[in-house]
């Protein structure tokens, strides 16, 4: 009994993808060099802080993953998901009405999406690169924003929204640890990402895109229409997590967010997304998020500068790029080995 357990365990971890087990042995290998450098860093403050801090961020990367796992690179999400929540808390609460977070989740969606539609149509319809389109469409959208919507800090927040912000799932008062509720709905979109890829056609047409977009058209995929698809889901996705921003924060300010890509983008290759196309997994990209997020609390609490947090996670992932720029070209010179050691065609004619 005991040896068919052990044996039904040891295939289950082999099923689990080499970069996956990779990653989380360094998140425990660097859990505890900071319990040997700072013995409070183990504690349930800090695990809620850590958890607290990668709300956002596991939101927007899930977004990232689906453009990377397609072939492309957004930049946009950012400003898309701050424009969303202050857009909607601006108008509620110059409008003086409070739709509930219900009203205020969809209104913040459909306004995501239609940004995200914005990028999906110049992208599909004209076959422009990703990364030109979505960064040029940050700059626009943020320019928007600050002209013609808001420039202002908005400090109290609709009451439907202010109230989630102090709501907790777990408290423990004498450490003074307190895990938000919102984790919640940040693990529903975590659930639903992971069903989207493994378990539906869409999912596996991002694979099939990101592999040879053209392959997929010939194959009898949609490519255009899943392509628009893809970015006013995106949208969709960071709206939320803009929302879950202002929430948390607990305000508006339309100078957020924008800037923070890097930490997001970092997280999804260092999940084992690769940044060629056709390769990823949420349980990868959570485990990227949680990575980042250990290492800048951890900066943090030796007192390392920002600036240097920021220094850490470029050369993150430019370790994550090269390492995935390396296993391509292993992959290429056993590929081209096979084919010159192959028998010669005039050989097997005589």
């Amino acid at each position: 009994m005991n040896d068919s357990l052990s044996a039904r365990a040891l295939a289950a971890v082999r099923r689990i993808p080499r970069s996956e087990l990779v990653l989380a042995a360094i998140i425990v290998a660097l859990v505890i060099v900071m319990c040997v450098l700072s013995p409070a860093f183990f504690s349930v403050h800090t695990l809620f802080s850590i958890l607290r801090s990668s709300l956002v961020p596991m939101v927007f990367a899930l977004a990232v993953l689906f453009v990377i796992i397609s072939g492309g690179i957004d930049v946009s999400f950012a400003a898309i998901g701050i424009f969303a929540a202050y857009t909607t808390v601006l108008m509620a609460t110059q409008g003086g009405f409070d739709p509930g977070i219900l009203g205020i989740l969809l209104f913040a969606i459909v306004i995501g999406g239609s940004l995200g539609l914005v990028n999906g149509v110049v992208i599909a319809r004209f076959r422009l690169p990703t990364l030109i389109v979505t960064l040029a469409t940050q700059g626009i959208f943020k320019g928007v924003l600050l002209a013609y919507i808001g420039s202002k800090y908005i400090a109290e927040l609709p009451s439907s929204i202010s109230g989630l912000s102090t709501a907790n799932l777990i408290s423990i008062e004498s450490s003074r640890s307190y895990l938000p509720v919102l984790v919640l709905p940040v693990l529903v979109l975590v659930i639903g990402a992971s069903l989207l890829l493994r378990k539906t056609m869409f999912g596996r047409a991002l694979f099939a895109m990101g592999g040879d977009l053209e392959g997929a058209r010939r194959a009898g995929f949609p490519v255009m229409r899943y392509q628009m698809l893809l970015y006013v889901l995106v949208g969709t996705v960071a709206a939320v997590g803009g929302l879950l921003h202002v929430i948390l924060g607990r305000n508006a300010n339309p100078q957020d967010l924008v800037g923070t890509e890097l930490d997001v983008i970092a997280a999804v290759v260092l999940g084992g997304a690769s940044i060629f196309g056709g390769r990823g997994s949420v349980t990868g990209t959570v485990l990227g998020v949680l990575l980042v997020q250990l290492i800048n609390n951890s900066l943090l609490m030796m007192g390392v500068p920002t600036a240097w947090q920021r220094a850490a996670v470029g050369a993150l992932l430019v370790v994550g790029v090269g390492v995935q720029a390396l296993t391509a070209r292993r992959a290429a010179r056993k590929t081209f080995v096979v084919v010159d050691t192959a028998t010669p065609l005039d050989a097997v004619k005589g």
